[in-house]
């Protein structure tokens, strides 16, 4: 059989067949949707996913319901790595990325380097739905969302300003200004967060909403708001996020390459360690990669996975599910422990 008529007989059986030949720990034996994922543990698993859930009982309304996790870490001051209150670029100033897919469309879309407004993934999604534009960026993002009733507001908090003002009093060699010959690696925030859901009809959806690489260049646009990096949906596969060093994940296209291998009939889990490997591999092997990042994914049968090149601050990586059966928290893998 060609690779071809290969491809069109999976599409055509909805991978079922294929799918069922790879174990998973995390196997839904009868998945019955909806289901919301996000890339977060315990605490924020909860906070985001039971007010997504909520909104997805009154609304029937998937998108809705992803919208309104991601909203929840995007309005809260105290996390410093999204929306409000995240951690500035070097100039002391909050630039927020987000993107939003939906399956059954296909259709996305996308802000970057969104100033002064909080809720950057709805910003996203009213570039998605009110124009036939994928991408927007800067003061041209800000102005679509003022025109459309977003209130202009200082996303920078008092405890990120001092946060700022620590970094920059120590402030060496340490940036990100380097002759071209040479490399560095830096310890700061890259935190993000991936909202994933099936609807009931099998509708596949997905955010990625975040503040960015603390104290970057102004300008520095990471994975989140670019689609097959940070955020990939396909409606007869699933949906893959990703978060970690941004860089990393735009050069080898992750989340699309996360759902193309689960398209290819390895479980999530499988595909999001495989992702985590090949940017070791791109990298030079393990000893050349102090940074970290992570996937998470899910594909149709409710399955889903969650990996990361490393630990973080000595844990393995944690996703949140919330469906039919009710919250739980995934436990991943780590590549390099």
């Amino acid at each position: 059989m060609s690779s071809l008529n290969r491809r069109t007989f999976l599409e055509l059986t909805g991978m079922s067949a294929a799918l069922s030949l790879w174990p998973s720990d995390n196997h839904a034996e009868s998945f019955n949707p909806p289901l919301i994922l996000c890339s977060r543990g315990e605490n924020w698993g909860r906070k985001v996913l039971e007010p997504a859930w909520q909104v997805y009982n009154d609304t029937k309304n998937i998108l809705d319901a992803v919208e309104r996790g991601a909203n929840v870490v995007e309005l809260d001051p105290e996390d410093t790595s999204v929306g409000y209150g995240g951690l500035p670029n070097e100039q002391g100033v909050v630039q927020l990325d987000a993107s939003i897919m939906y399956g059954p469309t296909h259709n996305c879309g996308s802000v970057a380097a969104l100033e002064d407004i909080k809720t950057p993934s709805s910003v996203a999604r009213l570039v998605m739905e009110r124009t036939d534009h994928i991408h927007l960026v800067g003061e041209g993002a800000k102005q679509f969302a003022l025109m459309h009733g977003f209130k202009e507001e200082n996303c920078l908090t008092d405890r990120s300003r001092k946060m700022w003002l620590r970094w920059k009093e120590n402030l060496s060699d340490q940036d990100d200004w380097f002759p071209e010959t040479e490399t560095q690696e830096t310890d700061r925030s890259t935190g993000t967060i991936n909202v994933l859901g099936i609807g009931t009809q099998g509708q596949v959806v997905g955010i990625t909403t975040t503040s960015g690489l603390a104290y970057k260049i102004p300008g520095r646009i990471g994975d989140s708001p670019i689609i097959g990096a940070g955020l990939y949906v396909d409606n007869k596969v699933g949906a893959a996020g990703a978060t970690g060093r941004g860089e990393e994940v735009i050069r080898m296209c992750g989340s699309f390459y996360v759902v193309e291998r689960m398209r290819a009939g390895v479980t999530p889990q499988r595909a999001c360690e495989e992702a985590c490997q090949r940017i070791i591999d791109i990298n030079g092997g393990a000893d050349k990669v102090s940074f970290n990042d992570k996937f998470v994914a899910v594909n149709v049968q409710g399955e889903v996975g969650c990996a990361s090149i490393h630990r973080s601050r000595g844990r393995l990586p944690m996703a949140a599910v919330i469906d039919r059966n009710g919250f739980r928290v995934i436990e991943g893998t780590a590549l390099l422990e």
